[in-house]
């Protein structure tokens, strides 16, 4: 049994703590900026940090008249383009306006000497934060609503075209994968700690492999269930969250990274499998593309090299964290638990590989 099956994510992840001192914020600058870039603020500032956010430390700042929500970078040297504050900041601030569900944002503070690091300002979205993919204590039609709408703002999403929502110059609209493999590439060398050869095979036989991309759309990067808040008692979706990963690019592979959850261990995350779903009345991942096909009309291939590639990412992504632990300046309590995941996913995506033709 690994740390993160030994966390109750729902528990651990959900709701705030008090504040350690090496993340405490400067309450007098902090109160500065606010009064000149949020509108409508009144103080004073009380504020609490969110127990999730492995990458970006995310506070909840209560006044006596609204509650915001700041996510700043890491204190400290960071990888580059790692972090990346204002791209949230930019995606949420495009899309809030065409009325998908994100938090309005308020200002993005570039800054260093406010804080110690840039950080934006969102609204708090006051409803569901959900971790564990079996959703206990739902009932079986409500299980099968939430799974629905996640499949379906997924889908509003990638129907927006870039150009026509401000977005076009958000990111290359074409060579996604190519261009996620040479940054994960490049930040997984970056942090590497120990020589890993099915890693470096993947690195090897990705580039050479990739799937045409037929379509172009504001990706995510990370959707999956805890990435969104629902309603208090709808099964709707009120805000997608972290959108540090977000650029313009290939729907399917945004969507096959939600798919991955039909083939993860069932631990306490976002993971189905091993679940008796059908009676929990969560979709098939058939129902699931079958339902995302109808809502987009866009084509989904067999997904092993898709697979192969989202988890090539994570442990590029992973491994970013485990660097972080190592030297002292990874955000989240259950960081450490995290970064052991690095040489799982990199297995795992290695099978993914050798099921799409990869040679051993």
């Amino acid at each position: 049994m690994t740390q993160t099956d030994q966390i109750d994510f729902d528990k651990e992840m959900v709701g705030t703590v008090a504040v350690e001192d090496k993340d405490k914020l400067d309450l007098p600058a902090l109160t500065t900026w606010f009064e000149a870039h949020v509108e409508g603020f009144e103080g004073p500032i009380s504020y609490t940090k969110f127990k999730g956010g492995q990458s970006n430390p995310t506070y909840r700042i209560d006044t006596p008249g609204a509650s915001y929500v700041l996510r700043r970078q890491p204190f400290g040297k960071l990888l580059p383009s790692a972090h990346a504050v204002d791209r949230e900041y930019a995606a949420m601030t495009g899309l809030y306006p065409t009325g998908f569900p994100v938090p309005r944002t308020y200002g993005l503070c570039e800054d260093t000497e406010v804080i110690g690091s840039k950080f934006f300002v969102m609204s708090m979205a006051d409803g569901r934060s959900l971790w564990n993919g079996a959703l206990p204590g739902v009932e079986p039609a409500e299980r099968r609503a939430l799974y629905h709408a996640l499949i379906d703002t997924m889908a509003e999403l990638h129907l927006r075209k870039p150009d026509e929502i401000g977005m076009g110059d958000y990111g290359k609209p074409t060579d996604y994968c190519a261009r996620q493999i040479t940054r994960w590439t490049k930040q997984y060398k970056l942090s590497e700690t120990e020589h890993m050869p099915k890693m470096e095979r993947l690195i090897e036989w990705l580039p050479q492999t990739i799937p045409p991309q037929h379509h172009s759309s504001v990706v995510h990067g990370d959707y999956r269930l805890d990435n969104v808040i629902f309603h208090k008692t709808e099964p709707r979706v009120i805000a997608v969250l972290d959108w540090e990963l977000s650029t313009l690019g290939d729907p399917i592979a945004d969507f096959a990274y939600l798919m991955l959850n039909w083939h993860n261990p069932a631990d306490g995350r976002a993971g189905l499998l091993g679940l008796d779903i059908e009676a929990l009345g969560i979709p098939s991942q058939d129902e699931a593309v079958e339902r995302y096909v109808a809502r987009t009309g866009f084509p989904v291939p067999p997904m092993d090299w898709y697979f192969a590639y989202n988890l090539f990412r994570l442990a590029g992504i992973m491994q970013g964290i485990k660097k972080r632990v190592i030297d002292g300046t990874a955000s989240s309590a259950h960081a450490q638990a995290m970064s052991d995941r690095v040489a799982p996913l990199v297995d795992r995506a290695y099978e993914f590989a050798l099921a799409s033709g990869m040679e051993s």
